[in-house]
């Protein structure tokens, strides 16, 4: 099976350091992990999703999308530019498992 692993980084907003009262930033990781399952690519998501991310997920796909499966069940955060990324995704064919709800409310929303 194949299984490669892709992260980036960036920066959460702010975030209590536990050395002291002040705030801190640390990096937050957005990760792609791909695997083959019964034909299938599927790219398991994690973290928080931006546009910086889906230009690294449409460099990972080739044209036809009916073979590639999302898993988002760990999609912490997605803002427009993803939400719109996945409703195309989807309309071209790709399947979207594990979709968080308020992410699925958004997609349903943007399509009216």
């Amino acid at each position: 099976m194949l299984h490669l692993v892709s992260v980036l980084h960036f920066h959460l907003r702010h975030w209590p350091d536990a050395g002291n009262a002040s705030i801190a930033t640390i990096p937050m990781t957005f990760r792609i992990d791909r695997s083959v399952r019964q034909g299938f690519r599927v790219f398991t998501l994690s973290g928080r999703m931006e546009a910086e991310q889906v230009a690294e997920l449409k460099g990972l796909f080739d044209r036809d999308y009916r073979n590639i499966i999302l898993d988002l069940r760990d999609v912490r955060l997605a803002d427009r530019n993803a939400v719109t990324f996945l409703r195309g995704c989807e309309a071209d064919g790709m399947k979207l498992e594990n979709c968080p709800a308020y992410v699925r409310e958004w997609m349903d929303r943007e399509k009216d």
